[in-house]
Formats: structure tokens, C-alpha cells, sequence
């Protein structure tokens, strides 16, 4: 019987909660918990192994790297917060100096794992981890703006009076602040929002477009304002990451991957429509979203390109 095991580099907010969502899933037959501080790691494996009884059979344990051996996903979520006044290149330099040493040794024990990347600056750290590791393309993927996405669908859904889940409009381009929300192909229904809204007689005009796209691009500091972090939303956009690469579901993700060509992208992570599936990264989709947003995603492929080439890399 195949099994799938998955691997938690980084047992802090996000990692903690991805461990809970995940054996909420029923997608993993066993999950390890690795971080720099074990006893911690150790105190969530605990915590969570007592709830087994609710759950499907799942294994969980805190250990270091040779126990996360042979896991078909290795998540990670370990990385250092900015400080205040840091430069984001600074911050960048610091975590390049981690992930030298973070990355090697989850090769060393998993040749064959996808590797998602979590940690922010997502779109950097996975272009990082990629070059570090050494693997093909495909299987180095950042969670970029799959958790965006679905804050955009969320408050159109909030907005319109209509479930999510028949909303379909994307965030592409970096997971921070120069990302697009892509407008001009977003629809209900099969409509597109403006036909939507005559249909349904509900008011939408440019001021509204620019208020739900403010609030998506501040919802993440929005919550840290409040609690000091964001942990559940993203953990459960991880999981639908991980649940269409363990169940080779070809699901189209906004994740953030390795550009070649599509868009006029070249030698960046970035997130744009993508196909994932048990190999991970199958295709991007290139979609013709307006000339606006095409520059918009070249904007914002070139500073990250920019901020890659200042690094210690």
C-alpha cells in the first residue's frame, strides 16, 4: 500500500498549524516535524499525536533530518521574521545563510522529494532553495499566491453575495506588494464581474475594483496587526497544494515557480497559473490576461530578479 509521508521543516505558527490541517486531511500517512528548536518540535508531535483517535491512522513525530528520509513532500517553513529598519535584502542574506545549511540536508536524506516553500519571501527563498538543491524545476515549488488567490475570491464572494467556490479570479506576480489581481479575466458564473453585476443589478465601478484589491494586498498585515501572525489560512492553502501533488489531481494553482519563457519570463520564481500534480510542476498556463497586468507581472518579475542578483547567493 502506498504511503505518503511528509516532512515539516520549521515548527513555528505556520508550521504547526500545517501539521494540524494536514492530519486533518486524511493525505498523510505520516508527518515529521523537524526545527532547530526540538523541544518545541517535540511538544507539537505530542499535542497532535494525542488527537489520533479522531482522525485517520496517522504517524507523527518530531525528529531531525535523517527521520524526515524518504518523504514524498518536505515542507518548509522555517526563516527569519524582518526586524524593524532591516532592508529586505538584509533579511534576504540572513535567510540565504539558513538555507545554505537547511537545504543540503534535506537533500541529502530525500534526492527524490517535492519541495514546497513556504517562508516569506516565498518567491525568493524558492528560487534559492531551488538553486541549492539542485533539483529539476519541478520539484521546487513556492506556496507563492495560491493563499492571495483565495483571499481575492473570498471577498468578491463577500462583496457579491455568492459562493467562493464558483468565483474564479487569480493573484499573480510576486506574494507581497507589487502582486496583480487580475481583473480583467475574473467571472461568476461564466460572467465576467461587470456582466455579472448588471445581471444581478448590483453597483461595481473603479473604486470598488481598487478597494477589494487594497484589501487583499494588506489582509495579511491587516491580521498581524491583530495577533502578531497569520497561520490558518495559509496552512490550509498548503494543504490543497499538497492534496493536488499527492493525489496527482492536475489541479491550475497560482504557485510559484520557475519562469522559462511564458509570459516573457525567464530565471525567476514568480506565481502564475500552474498545473500540479504528482510530479509537481506539470505546465504553466500561459492566459491572456490584459496588456495592464502582463507589464504589471514583468514589473514584478524584474524586482525580484533585481533583489536575487544583489543577494549573497
Amino acid at each position: 500500500m502506498k504511503t505518503n509521508k511528509i516532512s515539516i521543516v520549521g515548527a513555528g505558527f505556520v508550521g504547526s498549524t500545517t501539521a494540524f490541517a494536514l492530519m486533518n486531511s486524511n493525505i498523510a500517512s505520516e508527518i515529521v516535524i523537524v526545527d532547530i528548536n526540538h523541544d518545541k518540535a517535540v511538544g507539537e508531535a505530542m499535542d497532535l499525536g494525542q488527537g489520533q483517535v479522531f482522525v485517520s491512522p496517522v504517524k507523527i513525530i518530531a525528529g531531525d533530518y535523517p527521520d524526515t528520509k524518504d518523504s514524498d513532500i518536505v515542507i518548509i517553513t522555517a526563516g527569519l521574521a524582518q526586524k524593524p529598519g532591516e532592508t529586505r535584502i538584509d533579511l534576504v542574506n540572513r535567510n540565504i545563510a539558513i538555507y545554505k545549511e537547511l537545504v543540503p540536508n534535506i537533500v541529502k536524506y530525500n534526492p527524490d522529494a517535492i519541495l514546497l516553500v513556504v517562508s516569506n519571501p516565498v518567491d525568493i527563498l524558492a528560487h534559492i532553495t531551488y538553486k541549492l538543491s539542485g533539483f529539476p524545476q519541478e520539484r521546487v515549488i513556492g506556496s507563492g499566491t495560491v493563499l492571495d488567490t483565495a483571499r481575492f475570491q473570498a471577498m468578491l464572494s463577500d462583496k457579491f453575495k455568492v459562493d467562493a467556490r464558483n468565483v474564479h479570479a487569480n493573484i499573480i506576480g510576486e506574494h507581497g506588494d507589487s502582486e496583480i489581481a487580475t481583473w480583467s479575466l475574473a467571472t461568476i458564473a461564466g460572467l465576467t464581474i461587470e456582466q455579472y453585476c448588471r445581471n444581478m443589478e448590483i453597483e461595481f465601478n473603479e473604486e470598488t475594483r481598487k478597494e477589494i484589491t487594497h484589501s487583499v494586498k494588506t489582509a495579511a498585515y491587516e491580521i498581524i496587526n491583530r495577533k502578531g501572525y497569520t497561520n490558518y489560512a495559509v496552512a490550509l492553502a498548503i494543504t490543497r497544494i499538497v492534496e493536488s501533488i499527492l493525489r496527482d489531481e492536475k489541479s491550475i494553482l497560482t504557485v510559484s515557480t520557475y519562469q522559462t519563457g511564458d509570459y516573457g519570463l525567464e530565471d525567476v520564481y514568480i506565481s502564475v497559473p500552474t498545473i500540479v500534480g504528482r510530479r509537481g510542476v506539470i505546465h504553466t498556463v500561459e492566459v491572456p490576461y490584459s496588456s495592464q497586468e502582463v507589464d504589471a507581472l514583468k514589473e514584478s518579475a524584474d524586482m525580484l530578479k533585481d533583489i536575487i542578483a544583489q543577494s549573497d547567493l
